[in-house]
Order: structure tokens, then C-alpha cells, then sequence
């Protein structure tokens, strides 16, 4: 399986100063917001690679199974935010290869994105995430600032009354 990318974000120091005002159930909540609006992005360039892979004559839809999913064992074993873009019903094989239409499963997406012996490799989502890391960064840190920007208002407006 492919190496996970990880990547720190850098220069947000303003950001930071925020942070340490408001509280941790703020926090979290503004950036799991946050986090999956930059997913979102990654999840649109994914869908917009796995269209043009997708075999018209059938009725299996790679881009229909693309989505983001939010990582709660994650998030409660180490207090990390963390959502995963990727295909549904990645890995099961059903026997005989039944083609059920849209939305069905794609257990040969795998094979598109590593490719085999025989067939070169066809990464979608590799070059979904390698394509729009920026645009996804700067969103995550422009929606982050404002939903803590909303949280320190909040916190100020009930504080006064």
C-alpha cells in the first residue's frame, strides 16, 4: 500500500495566536470544519481524474464511490483531526463480476491507480492530492481562521452580556 502523505503548515502564526484564546472544543469543532472543506477540494480533483477513467459502456462508476470520511479512531487514539479521501468498497470482490449499475462497487480501482503486471499504472487520486495540495492548504487556513475569527466573537458577545 502507498506511504501516507503528511505535511505541516507553516507560517500561520497569526492563526496561532487565536488559538491559544479560545477553547478546545472550539478548536476541534472549527478545524474538523476546516479540514473537510480542504478534503473536499481533493475530493472534487479526485472525482474530476476518475471520470475520465471510468468505462463508459458500464454501469461501475469509480467517481461515484470517491468520498471523504472522517477518522474518529484516529481522532480519539492521538487527539489528531484526520479525514481520508478515498473510494468506497475499495477492496471487495464479489464473484462473477456483477456490473450493478451506478453506484455500484468498484473493487478495480486499485488496479487503475497501481497498476498491475500488465497494465501501467493510472494514479487519479495520487495526482488529486499532488495537484491541489495548495488550494486545499490555503482553504483549510483561510476557513479555519474565520470559524476561530466566529468563536472569539462569540466568546466576546457573551462575555459582555
Amino acid at each position: 500500500m502507498a506511504d501516507a502523505i503528511t505535511f505541516e503548515i507553516e507560517g500561520v502564526n497569526s492563526l496561532n495566536a487565536k488559538l491559544d484564546t479560545v477553547s478546545n472544543d472550539i478548536r476541534f469543532k472549527g478545524g474538523r470544519f476546516a479540514l473537510r472543506k480542504a478534503a473536499n477540494l481533493v475530493r472534487d480533483k479526485a472525482k474530476e481524474n476518475a471520470a475520465r477513467l471510468d468505462d463508459p459502456e458500464t454501469g461501475r462508476k469509480i467517481a461515484d464511490n470517491v468520498a471523504v470520511r472522517w477518522s474518529s479512531r484516529y481522532f480519539k487514539r492521538t487527539g489528531n483531526l484526520k479525514f481520508r479521501v478515498g473510494v468506497l468498497g475499495g477492496g471487495k470482490l464479489e464473484p462473477g463480476n456483477p456490473d450493478t449499475g451506478p453506484g455500484g462497487a468498484t473493487p478495480h480501482w486499485h488496479l487503475l491507480e497501481l497498476g498491475t503486471s500488465k497494465m501501467p499504472a493510472q494514479p487519479f487520486m495520487r495526482t488529486a492530492l499532488s495537484s491541489s495540495i495548495e488550494a486545499a492548504t490555503a482553504e483549510f487556513v483561510t476557513q479555519y481562521g474565520k470559524a476561530v475569527d466566529r468563536a472569539i466573537k462569540r466568546a466576546a458577545k457573551k462575555a459582555s452580556s
